[in-house]
C-alpha cells in the first residue's frame, strides 16, 4: 500500500476541507492538528481494511497447448488486476 498516494488522497478530499494539515516539525508524520491525526488514523484504517482477494491461479489449470496459452493470459490478467488494485491504495489477497 503507497502510504504517499494514501495521505494525498486524504489531505485533498472535499471531506477535510479546511483542516490544518500542516506537519509537526518533531514526527513529520504526524500532524500539528490533534484533530487531523485523528481523521488521518481513521482514514488509513478504512483503506488497512478493504483487501480484493483474486481467484486463484490455479482455477483454470489445463494440460493441452492452447489451453496453457489460455492459463497464461487469466494469469497475466490477474497479475494486471493486482497492479492496478494496489496503485489505489488497496491490499489484494495472496
Amino acid at each position: 500500500m503507497d502510504t504517499n498516494k494514501m495521505r494525498e488522497e486524504f489531505e485533498t478530499s472535499p471531506k477535510f476541507r479546511g483542516m490544518d494539515f500542516t506537519r509537526s516539525s518533531t514526527h513529520p508524520d504526524y500532524y500539528q492538528s490533534a484533530y487531523a491525526n485523528g481523521a488521518w488514523d481513521g482514514w488509513k484504517a478504512s483503506r488497512e481494511a478493504v483487501v480484493v482477494e483474486l481467484p486463484s491461479e490455479d482455477t483454470c489449470r489445463t494440460s493441452t497447448s492452447k489451453e496453457e496459452a489460455v492459463q497464461e493470459a487469466y494469469n497475466h490478467a490477474l497479475g494486471e488486476c493486482r497492479t492496478a488494485i494496489e496503485a489505489q491504495g488497496l491490499k489484494v489477497a495472496p
